[in-house]
């Protein structure tokens, strides 16, 4: 079953973030994830919203599980850490 990251974003610097974001899409790709959405426009229709959203599809939880928790992803979120507010989840789909 497929599983999504799903990742509430609001970036407090933006040229440290780019180093972070600019290895993600490699890096899950290793993990089987594919970007389904990376940030772009968007139109908040109810509550409120970070300035960014990312929705990366895993084909398992087990495969985002292996890639947020593998060496090379933990190298690369310290930056991200340092250059963002963020909430991540992991949902299952259906």
């Amino acid at each position: 079953m497929s599983a999504y990251m799903i990742a509430r974003i609001d970036v407090t610097d933006p040229e440290e973030y780019a180093i972070y974001a600019g290895q993600t899409v490699a890096l899950a790709e290793r993990f089987g994830g594919r970007f389904l959405v990376k940030g772009g426009p968007q139109e908040v229709i109810e509550g409120e919203a970070p300035s960014r959203h990312v929705i990366v599809e895993f084909p398992s939880r087990a495969a985002a599980e292996r890639w947020f928790n593998s060496p090379e992803y933990q190298r690369i979120l310290p930056i991200a850490l340092r250059a963002s507010t963020r909430d991540v989840v992991i949902v299952e789909g259906v």
